[in-house]
């Protein structure tokens, strides 16, 4: 079995295990490391298995829960991150019964962009599966019943996030096409509802320039993450980079190959990772 990430020196500093299909939760990761510098980071993708909303259910809990416990024993942590909407849609009840540590899911940021739209027209972008799911419609109900909510989930765009990440270029004809519903709406608020699509914030804001808000759950779950650790991980530094010259991101596990260029675009983001492991099905 390969051993934990970072010198028994490193160990009482806050871990965090991200967890997402593929190279979406970079996002959310990036947004923690921000917040806690400190934190050793790990991350697993399950990206044999991508993407989640082509999955039935009982396959996404189950593949979750096994490779999150064996993951853990790679990595041990804090604090669990399932950084995918799809899976923490099924999956949290089943991870919370199994593991011995916090688990954090993400929900679409609905109640934040109703609260900073101005002409109450609010788009989603999402993943066809978080489009169907019927908690959707109870975010909306509960935080954006005086809002038009127009909801867009298209299945090819995390494909697209993740060959843009391994270098290829995004489609952009094929975006704008994807984001003309939005568009005509006149919405002022984009919801997004993927944690693939804040990696390319800039490319939407440049699409749909009419947009005042881009909303996204980043901030939500890395302050989350924060108030777990402070409650879990006593006497852990706040203020100071990761101590010994550790990497932020210690370790990287994807089921399937490791992305092409994922070092590159690693490093570009300022989470460079200290070990790459592609294949990894929790019996390495």
């Amino acid at each position: 079995m390969t051993k934990p990430a970072g010198s028994r020196a490193e160990q009482h500093r806050p871990r965090v295990l991200m967890f997402d299909s593929g190279v979406g939760g970079l996002s959310i990761t990036t947004c923690i490391h921000d917040m806690i510098p400190t934190a050793g980071l790990g991350y697993l993708a399950d990206n044999a298995c991508f993407p989640y909303g082509d999955q039935p259910e009982p396959v996404v809990v189950g593949r979750c829960v096994q490779l999150i416990t064996a993951a853990l024993e790679v990595f041990p942590a804090d604090v669990v991150v399932v950084a995918c909407n799809t899976a923490s849609t099924v999956t949290l009840p089943a991870l919370r019964a199994a593991l011995r540590v916090p688990v954090v899911g993400v929900v679409p940021a609905i109640k934040p962009a109703a609260a900073v739209s101005g002409n109450r027209r609010i788009g989603l972008l999402a993943t066809p599966a978080t489009i169907r799911r019927p908690y959707l419609d109870q975010l909306i109900a509960e935080f954006a019943a005086d809002c038009t909510v127009v909801r867009v989930g298209h299945g090819a765009l995390v494909q697209w996030i993740e060959a843009w990440v391994a270098g290829q270029p995004l489609p952009l004809d094929d975006l704008a096409r994807v984001l003309a519903p939005l568009a005509r709406a006149e919405v002022d608020t984009v919801v997004l509802g993927c944690t693939h699509y804040p990696l390319i914030r800039e490319t939407l804001q440049s699409a749909l320039p009419g947009v005042a808000h881009w909303v996204d759950s980043g901030a939500a779950i890395a302050r989350r993450t924060v108030h777990l650790l402070q409650a879990t991980a006593a006497d852990w530094p706040s203020g100071e980079p990761a101590m010994g010259g550790a990497y932020p991101l210690e370790v990287a596990l994807f089921t399937g190959s490791a992305p092409p260029q994922i070092e590159h675009y690693l490093a570009s983001i300022g989470l460079p990772s200290e070990r790459l492991v592609p294949h990894w099905h929790g019996n390495n």
